[in-house]
């Protein structure tokens, strides 16, 4: 009866190691004391006896899971239905892991370790919201980008070694022109043995993948650019903001706005944020190379189309290189202004959505 009461006013922190087939549970006292460690399917059940193995420990304050993103991604829905404060924790330290070494007990019972000390933590993305699904077909997108290109690839590489009078018949057409006459080639399928035919049967296969591959790639870019019009309009609205990079600073602020607290610290979310980098007399601040890349490459984009095409912008980078800055430093600090003004326009286009459904 007393450690039922012990149990009850006990205040506990949880934290996951995850993996494809099993989770191992972690769970640590009010005093950072390892309780108890236990493995369960990375299933909806498994999540609900999880939930309740660490609540009969105590009252549950937090849980750090790793992988949020891929292996945790199911448990971190479970867990935010369910009203619990979840963390992400990030890789641990490799001075630490090489000392102790690793095993899925003490990578549970590090990351409650880091939950409670509030160390190697960030908010995780919800994942349950339209950003979520601009991620998944945007990754989509991006695969079928790349299989295309190989079948070009293919196809380019097979015509180089055809043979001579099938070379030189494909030689002056266009891509496209290239891509739908092998496309709609009707080789005699028995006659496989036949070199000249075994190069046109090879040539209309990668034809058509192409072109399945192109439609595929425009289905999901009408997708993706509904999304970020529904989303962002303001946004893409801009000067030098298409789709493609609007889509990715989208995904890089994530649905949850509690994961940035400020325009700053999305500007060191994007890798945008200046770095001291002074030595000795000369005060001066590098590129960040931290943060998201794919994010950083985004704001690249926008700020090389400015500096073409805006007025604005390229008074801004000749008063920076007339103070003695180099262009990759005017660049940075013009990249640090854009992540400003793309953080307010998606914060003031996230409130004016949350607050759609209450005045409705």
């Amino acid at each position: 009866m007393e450690d039922c009461q012990v149990a009850m006013t006990r205040q506990i922190v949880g934290g996951v190691d995850t993996h494809k087939d099993l989770h191992v549970a972690a769970v640590v006292d009010e005093h950072d004391q390892v309780l108890a460690t236990q493995s369960f399917a990375t299933t909806r059940q498994g999540y609900k006896q999880m939930l309740a193995w660490m609540r009969s420990f105590g009252e549950l304050q937090r849980i750090g899971i790793e992988c949020t993103g891929t292996y945790g991604a199911g448990l971190l829905r479970y867990m935010q239905a369910a009203d619990i404060s979840v963390l992400e924790v990030t890789a641990p330290d490799s001075t630490d892991r090489r000392r102790r070494g690793k095993d899925d007990d003490m990578d549970a019972q590090n990351a409650a370790h880091a939950a409670f000390a509030g160390k190697r933590t960030v908010t995780p993305k919800t994942r349950d919201g339209m950003i979520e699904s601009l991620r998944v077909l945007k990754a989509c997108r991006k695969t079928a980008v790349a299989a295309r290109r190989v079948a070009l690839q293919l196809i380019q590489s097979t015509i180089v070694s055809a043979p001579d009078d099938l070379r030189d018949s494909l030689r002056k057409l266009t891509r496209m022109q290239l891509i739908r006459t092998l496309a709609a080639w009707r080789p005699d399928l028995s006659d496989y043995r036949n070199v000249a035919t075994a190069y046109r049967i090879s040539l209309k296969s990668l034809g058509r993948r192409y072109l399945e591959l192109h439609d595929e790639i425009a289905d999901l870019e009408t997708m993706i650019g509904a999304i970020v019009n529904e989303l962002a309009p303001a946004l893409v609205s801009r000067n030098s903001i298409g789709q493609e990079c609007a889509a990715q600073l989208l995904l890089t602020a994530g649905d949850n706005s509690a994961r940035l607290g400020s325009e700053a610290s999305f500007a060191a979310l994007c890798g945008v944020s200046p770095v001291p980098a002074s030595s000795g007399k000369v005060t001066r601040h590098r590129l960040n190379r931290g943060g998201d890349r794919a994010a950083n490459s985004a704001l690249h984009i926008i700020a090389i189309g400015r500096l073409r095409t805006d007025p604005r912008t390229k008074t801004y980078v000749a008063k920076r290189i007339s103070e003695g800055h180099s262009k990759l430093e005017a660049i940075r600090c013009l990249k640090r202004y854009i992540a400003r003004e793309v953080f307010t326009l998606i914060s003031q286009r996230r409130t004016e959505i949350n607050r759609t459904p209450s005045i409705a």
